[in-house]
Order: structure tokens, then C-alpha cells, then sequence
């Protein structure tokens, strides 16, 4: 466990290609046997979830989740940056054109119209994202990047997590 794909040749008597195309019909048949339960758009009992689970948890409400949360190693052409892997993820598509559900949530007797992702300072300035802040001065201030540096921490902590258990996630 927790092998490199190509230390697997000799035990497996298979070649390193045999062995990721194995891996590339495991991975097919996950994604159509589970995709439409797992891999699909939220929808708005989801959110609605999310935000009951992370309010319980954090007191944040209408936070879906932290946006930051992997540190991975995207294997991708460009820079391997936060913003890079943002770009290239189908997450927020249909945000940014418009075609998300509304999934309401209300903080202090104001209504949002989206929920929120903890983020560090890195990403664009969007609504979706909610950083925190740089240089508090207040007292309110320190309290409120305190709690959302331990839900992000929390959330990073889960994800090391799967990575320790699947290392698949890691190696791939």
C-alpha cells in the first residue's frame, strides 16, 4: 500500500502501460457506475445540507466548503497554481455564466443568493469567495480569520486524510 505505479511491474507482472490502462478502465467504470450519484452538480437540498453541516460545525453560515483545501500536485501544462487548477475546473462554470441555482441562506437578517467557499488570498475577487483577512485590526477581525483558518484547516485535515488512506489520490 501506498506504492508507486511502476513499483508494481515486477509483483504484478504487468508493464507500467498495462497497469495505468487498468487503472483508466477502473476509473471509467467508478465514474459510470457512481458518477451520477457522486460526480453530479449539487443541488439545492445539497447546499442546503452543506450549509446546515458547516454552520453546525464552523457557525458559518451558507459556507459550501474551502476552496483551498488539497494543496495538490495537478499535473497540468501551466503553473501548477491555485488559480491555474481554478481555471481548469468546471466547478464554477456555471456560476460565472450566470446558470447556477439560487441556494438562499441569510446571515444577521441579510439574504445571499449563493453560498461561499473559505479561500486564502490568492484567488480572484468573486462573490463565491470569502477570504480572510490579511492584517486584522480588530478584534471581530482576528476572531472571524481564526475560525475560518480552522474550518480550512479542518477541511485540509480531512482530504490528508483520504490521501493517507488512498494513495492512489496522491501518486496518480
Amino acid at each position: 500500500m501506498g506504492e508507486l505505479p511502476d513499483t508494481m511491474d515486477g509483483y504484478m507482472r504487468m508493464s507500467e502501460r498495462t497497469a495505468r490502462e487498468s487503472l483508466y478502465i477502473l476509473s471509467t467504470g467508478v465514474v459510470e457506475t457512481f458518477g451520477d450519484v457522486y460526480l453530479r452538480k449539487p443541488s439545492l437540498h445539497n447546499l442546503q445540507e452543506l450549509y446546515a453541516a458547516h454552520e453546525e460545525c464552523h457557525r458559518f453560515p451558507g459556507m459550501i466548503g474551502s476552496i483551498d483545501y488539497t494543496h495538490w500536485k495537478w499535473k497540468i501544462v501551466r503553473s501548477n497554481n491555485d488559480v491555474n487548477v481554478l481555471d481548469q475546473s468546471p466547478i464554477f462554470d456555471d456560476l460565472l455564466n450566470g446558470k447556477a441555482p439560487d441556494a438562499p441562506f441569510t446571515v444577521n437578517g441579510n439574504e445571499y443568493k449563493y453560498g461561499y467557499y473559505l479561500t486564502d488570498g490568492i484567488y480572484p475577487q468573486y462573490s463565491i469567495f470569502v477570504k480572510a483577512f490579511r492584517h486584522p485590526v480588530e478584534e471581530r477581525d482576528n476572531f472571524f480569520k481564526r475560525r475560518q483558518e480552522g474550518a480550512r484547516k479542518d477541511v485540509e485535515s480531512v482530504f490528508g486524510v483520504l490521501k493517507a488512506k488512498w494513495h492512489i489520490v496522491e501518486h496518480a
